[in-house]
């Protein structure tokens, strides 16, 4: 789940992020957001799938279940960001959409640090490092892509 969920959030923070700054059109980042929910998770599931399958220890049952939790959680967790982009004005619907994606890091970091049994707060903040700099990265990529291109 953890890898799942995570990645769901960055790849999708990061092309919300790119998007809005390349385009500042809501069909671009919601048709980005419902691509990426789709094909990412797909992705990232056979990717899953794949690796499973590589481990001879891994039951046909075991793979599939890693296969199909996989595809759902990443999915799930990149389609809650079409949730505020179809009902917000593109501007307040980012800054949510970046809100909802670190307090899904946050969360997920703070119940590994916990399950790990690790100093809950440089684990965090490691990770919500990470989040805002894919975020930062992806939105001078969308702003230079504009400038250069436009």
């Amino acid at each position: 789940m953890y890898f799942g969920a995570t990645s769901g959030v960055i790849t999708t923070v990061g092309l919300i992020a790119g998007l809005y700054a390349g385009t500042e059109s809501v069909v671009a980042v919601l048709g980005g957001i419902l691509v990426i929910a789709v094909a990412d998770a797909m992705s990232d599931a056979l990717g899953m799938h794949i690796a499973q399958e590589a481990d001879p220890d891994s039951t046909s049952d075991h793979i599939w279940a890693a296969t199909f939790a996989t595809f759902f959680t990443k999915f799930v967790v990149a389609i809650t960001f079409a949730i505020p982009v179809m009902w917000l004005p593109l501007q307040t619907a980012v800054i949510v959409s970046m809100c909802w994606g670190l307090v899904i890091i946050a969360l997920l970091s703070f119940f590994l640090a916990r399950g790990q049994q690790n100093a809950v707060l440089p684990v965090v903040f490691e990770h919500l490092g990470i989040a805002v700099a894919v975020i930062v990265i992806s939105y001078y990529i969308g702003a230079w892509v504009h400038t250069a291109f436009a």
